[in-house]
């Protein structure tokens, strides 16, 4: 078995498939039988109707395990279209972030100001905490955890990347 090399790239694919049971866990396993690594896994029903769902799944390896993968998902049943975004053109990725931030005194009035300059969203408070609302690239949110982390990060959650082609053109 010759094992595919080459530079690791980031790849972010969009894939359209029918809502139905057992969908993702057949994508997952796709991924999880070829040793291919998602790091990055959203799902949301897109349809009027509840018919269809669009994945987006952010993975990496060499180029010719992109491809691989890219055919694979296209030739699962469920699957309407895959496309990879990243080899598509322009296109925008966002992520939704909650982070829980403790603290009093300065610490506090540092994580407000913090909060401010990343146009973070505080959507709970105490007398000793916060909850933030973020969203924006992952390195975006990567920098923000970070600063958070010198104050008195808590606890994160993360939604994963959401990703469209920009333009007119509908995938």
């Amino acid at each position: 078995m010759k094992i595919a090399s080459g530079p690791v790239e980031r790849h972010t694919l969009s894939v359209t498939v029918d809502n139905e049971s057992g969908v993702l866990a057949r994508i997952a396993g796709m991924f999880s039988a070829r040793g291919y690594n998602i790091e990055s896994l959203t799902v949301a029903d897109i349809s009027d109707d509840d018919a269809v769902s669009r994945i987006t799944i952010v993975t990496t390896g060499p180029a010719q395990v992109i491809e691989q993968v890219v055919a694979q998902l296209d030739r699962l049943v469920p699957v309407h279209r895959v496309v990879d975004l990243t080899l598509a053109g322009e296109h925008i990725e966002r992520e939704l972030a909650l982070v829980k931030v403790a603290g009093s005194g300065e610490n506090r009035i540092e994580a407000l100001r913090l909060a401010d300059v990343f146009r973070a969203k505080p959507v709970d408070t105490t007398t000793g905490s916060f909850v933030f609302e973020l969203t924006g690239s992952s390195s975006k949110i990567d920098r923000f955890i970070a600063l958070m982390g010198e104050i008195g990060l808590v606890e994160v959650a993360r939604t994963g990347i959401v990703a469209m082609a920009r333009g007119r053109e509908a995938l």
